[in-house]
């Protein structure tokens, strides 16, 4: 049945504001349909957030820490309370298995937050004191101003959750644009927002990255810009910001290893590698999809993988059954379909790969033998249903693999003997590595990359401190 499409306005200083330029359409990745018209917000649009962002800075990071804290706190209790309008509303937008969104996403979200404000009390520096005769000496974190940021159409509400809580932790202003196929939780978010904050602290503005995060990001009056999104992206906003020296914060993507020895128990191996792999239909730049495997198990994990892939259920996103959603756009589908066509002859799908008989952009979970370490699809990053299996003789050869791609996000080992844990762990030129599991991210550790996949960290503490600049005073005694 068709679903009457909503109008999506823009979030300004505090109000609900139609775009200057056209609106475009918001569709159901599982349908097809259009469920809403967002703005295609223009330069003036952006310099209209920004420059409410700016009028707020001042005061806003004026605030104790205490304040802050409360601010978030609520935030998280209001997202707490509208769970189940979040969870639907995600469900199809951004074609997300409902019961997934509520089991481990929201808990997550407002965990998240609960974090932030807990952390936005704790900043630490250099202990004060008297490093030179006659002067005394200490160190201030402050704000770095106003924030542009932008976040992936993957994890809408989740990626907005760890650019703004950091952001606005610290004392920031931000002015937010979420990815234009997946707006509307955020700016949900930004309703929810709207009775807590005060005016121009949090802006959303929805558009393309042509022109609405191309303003954004090279707007003067920004003073640093938080990406999560693709390494070309990162590239982009990295050159943009060089003109005037803004900071820059890249979350980017990944081509996470998975590298199975013949020593652990591969029932609960392929079903962790899998649920990891094939979660939110593999759009997850840490997702499980490139799995190296030892020569006595290849076999076994080839097999067991396909049989994992098998015993998913395509279907309606909030349907409680349904355990793999379909991909973003009909573009992303087309993109891994891409991969699909342009393997190598000596490349084998096992399983999987073909669109399904449904409405939507819906893809069927594939396993890929027989593939080598220059191909494509070992060295791209395929975001998709798509899971690659390559066959190692040791350890050695198994870490240089993992390591020969241009990205560094994260990793995971699985094996019973501990040394061979540790070793492997620390050779992995990532930003995490899993021992035995793969994907659990908690809100006190550190999440980032090494080498393309960007610098700056997600949630933890240093999350908070990438979002300030450091002040040294200096006090003569005399």
């Amino acid at each position: 049945m068709a679903t009457t499409a909503q109008t999506l306005r823009n979030f300004i200083d505090g109000e609900w504001v139609d775009a200057a330029a056209d609106t475009e359409p918001v569709l159901n990745p599982a349908t097809g349909e259009e469920i809403a018209q967002a703005p295609r917000s223009s330069g003036e649009d952006v310099d209209r957030a920004v420059s409410a962002a700016r009028r707020a800075f001042d005061g806003w990071a004026a605030t104790t820490p205490a304040q802050r804290s409360q601010a978030l706190l609520a935030i998280a209790a209001a997202i707490e309370e509208h769970g189940e309008e979040i969870a639907r509303a995600e469900a199809l937008n951004a074609g997300k298995p409902i019961e997934a969104v509520k089991a481990d996403e929201l808990p997550v979200m407002v965990d998240n937050l609960r974090f932030f404000a807990g952390a936005a009390r704790c900043l630490e520096g250099r202990a004060g004191g008297e490093y030179m005769e006659g002067y005394t000496s200490f160190v201030r974190r402050e704000p770095v101003g106003v924030v542009g940021q932008i976040t992936p159409w993957n994890y809408p509400l989740m990626m907005a959750v760890w650019k703004i809580g950091p952001a606005l932790a610290a004392g920031n202003t931000v002015v937010l644009k979420p990815a234009e196929t997946t707006p509307i939780t955020t700016l949900k978010l930004a309703e929810l927002a709207a009775d807590i904050l005060p005016k121009g602290v949090l802006n959303i503005v929805t558009g393309p990255g042509e022109p609405t995060g191309e303003a954004l990001i090279g707007h003067p009056e920004v003073d640093m810009v938080g990406l999560t999104g693709s390494v070309e992206t990162g590239k982009l906003i990295a050159r943009t910001a060089a003109d005037t020296l803004k900071r820059v914060h890249l979350e980017l993507g990944g081509k996470a290893p998975v590298i199975v020895f013949d020593d652990v128990s591969m029932e609960t191996a392929l079903e962790t590698i899998a649920g990891t792999g094939y979660y939110n239909a593999g759009q997850d730049c840490t997702a499980a999809t490139r799995v190296l495997a030892a020569d006595d198990v290849y076999d076994e994990v080839v097999s067991g993988l396909s049989e994992q892939a098998k015993g998913l259920v395509l279907g309606d996103t909030l349907a409680s059954d349904t355990t793999l959603g379909p991909l973003n756009s009909k573009r992303q589908r087309e993109r891994v379909e891409g991969f699909l066509e342009r393997r190598p002859q000596r490349a084998e799908i096992v399983t999987g790969g073909a669109e399904p008989d449904r409405p939507g952009f819906f893809l069927e979970p594939a396993v890929v033998a027989g593939l080598q370490q220059d191909d494509e699809m070992i060295q791209r990053e395929i975001f998709g249903p798509v899971i690659t299996v390559q066959r190692f003789s040791d350890e050695e050869q198994a870490i240089d693999w993992a390591n020969s791609t241009r990205y560094g996000l994260a990793s995971s080992v699985w094996t019973r003997d501990v040394g061979r844990a540790l070793r492997v762990s620390k050779a992995l030129r990532f930003g995490c590595v899993w021992i035995n599991d793969h994907i659990p991210l908690v809100s006190e550790m550190p999440h980032g990359g090494f080498k393309e996949s960007g610098y700056g960290k997600d949630l933890s503490v240093y999350s908070l401190e990438d979002y300030t600049v450091v002040k040294h005073v200096m006090a003569s005694l005399s």
